[in-house]
């Protein structure tokens, strides 16, 4: 804890036990027990307050769900319009070079006269 080894605990235990007397003793590691028991519990009191995953963790699961519900008909509405833009696009690529097909245009460009 505080580097505090079995000798010193020993020590300040027979300091304790001569300045405040055996009577009172018990007494005292009893209120010294429970202020350290209080001031643990307001410790992590705060540590939980300043931790935001915490307090966010339930916002986030949720944004996640509602993420997996959307996607899943998103999925689909792009799957069947991307085979359809597939069906669509195979008449589209035969009439793609218009120019070739017309025989007035010379291939050849314009000449200068």
């Amino acid at each position: 804890m505080f580097g505090i080894g079995m000798p010193e605990m020993l020590l300040l235990l027979a300091v304790a036990l001569i300045v405040v007397g055996p009577k009172k003793l018990p007494d005292l590691a009893k209120s010294i027990g429970r202020s350290l028991g209080e001031f643990k519990k307001a410790t992590r009191d705060i540590k939980e307050s300043f931790d935001p995953d915490n307090e966010l963790s339930d916002v986030k699961q949720a944004f996640d769900d509602m993420n997996k519900t959307i996607q899943k008909p998103l999925d689909a509405i792009i799957s069947d319009s991307s085979s359809e833009t597939a069906d669509e696009a195979s008449p589209l690529e035969e009439d793609a070079d218009p120019l070739s097909s017309s025989g007035d245009k010379d291939p050849e460009g314009p000449k200068d006269a």
